[in-house]
């Protein structure tokens, strides 16, 4: 009977080091697509718009001071995407790299407005109600934990925002820094 003991630890701990990888990938693919889907939410909007920003304290002189800001990358603008940005999830599938059995995520639906024709499915990839549903829930764990850190990245301009964010600045990505996660 020792013997079934140690076994049965074995398999636990192989279960669970497998669903830790499994939460892993998960959190690493949600990262990466919410950073897709807030580059392309903030390339939608005209680089013309602008938002006032300032004090709303009046001066001595009578006069208020305002600067004309991007609307693109205000933090009003993040705030409201980041609110809806998690129901693009539903866009994703799933998809295992053959060699390392490892997860990531991939948009199966394009971003065009209107389609008579169906979107083909693409070979090897996951596309259910479970998959969407964990991507949109670990999509909004993210945003609730790291909305700061989102706000201050998509701020400004930056290069390399998937492996700056989701691998070194949140450690959701620490097993790889190139994952790959590109549109269909």
């Amino acid at each position: 009977m020792a013997g079934c003991g140690g076994l049965t630890l074995l398999l636990a701990a192989l279960l669970g080091s497998a669903w830790a990888r499994r939460s892993q990938d998960l959190h690493c693919g949600a990262c990466r697509a919410l950073v897709d889907e807030l580059e392309w939410e903030i390339a939608q909007v005209d680089p013309k718009k602008t938002i006032q920003m300032g004090s709303f304290r009046i001066n001595p002189d009578g006069s208020q001071s305002f600067v004309e800001a991007p609307y693109a990358r205000s933090e009003a603008h993040l705030t409201e995407v980041l609110e809806r940005v998690c129901e693009q999830m539903k866009e994703y599938g799933e998809q295992a790299d053959p060699a390392t059995h490892r997860k990531h995520y991939v948009r199966v639906a394009s971003r065009r407005t209107s389609s008579a024709q169906p979107e083909p499915q693409p070979e090897g990839i996951r596309i259910d109600g479970d998959i969407r549903a964990s991507l949109k829930f670990a999509c909004e764990s993210i945003v609730e934990e790291y909305e700061d850190e989102l706000i201050e990245f998509f701020s400004r301009e930056t290069d390399n925002v998937k492996d700056r964010l989701c691998s070194k600045r949140t450690d959701l990505c620490d097993h790889a820094l190139r994952v790959p996660h590109d549109e269909l």
